[in-house]
């Protein structure tokens, strides 16, 4: 995670028990898997309810700008042709203007929305940190129905998100 960040024991500890709000206690997991030989790469992941809401990796990121056809791979391809350019595309599309993060940008949104209010995280132009700020038990009723024009304009995940935690 970092030392900005710390452990991720204790980050996991912060999102899931000290800021979750009080109905998702217990539904809500992060889960962060490091490989080995990935040059510190991690995946890291967010369920609700046991289900998968988002993975955030270079892996997602990377199959997301092929299966969009944001980059011509060939077929069947190989782990040179999977990476091929990656960096390029990368920088041509951020992240405001696709759906799919990487690790990295899951750690810099992490770190936004810990040194900022909650009312500059909700209204962040960053959906990872309007993330974290949407099941943040700061974030109250009134807060949720005064930003729904905002979540209309943010990712389908975001919408899904801000409707789940509206209902509890």
């Amino acid at each position: 995670m970092g030392k900005i960040l710390g452990s991720w024991s204790g980050m996991r500890k912060f999102l899931e028990q000290e800021t979750l709000a009080e109905s998702l206690q217990g539904r809500v997991r992060y889960h962060c898997t490091t490989y080995v030989g990935m040059d510190g790469c991690r995946v890291f992941e967010i369920y609700i309810d046991n289900l998968l809401l988002k993975r955030f990796s270079l892996e997602t990121v990377n199959s997301y700008f092929i299966n969009s056809g944001y980059v011509d791979k060939p077929s069947p391809m190989g782990i040179g042709d999977y990476w091929d350019d990656f960096w390029v595309t990368l920088q041509k599309y951020p992240m405001e203007t696709r759906t799919e993060y990487t690790d990295v940008e899951f750690c810099e949104a992490l770190e936004e929305y810990r040194n900022q209010n909650i009312g500059n995280s909700i209204r962040s132009q960053n959906p990872i940190v309007t993330m974290f700020a949407l099941l943040d038990k700061r974030t109250g009723k009134r807060t949720l129905e005064k930003i729904e024009s905002k979540i209309k304009t943010q990712p389908e995940w975001i919408q899904a998100l801000y409707e789940y935690r509206r209902k509890r």
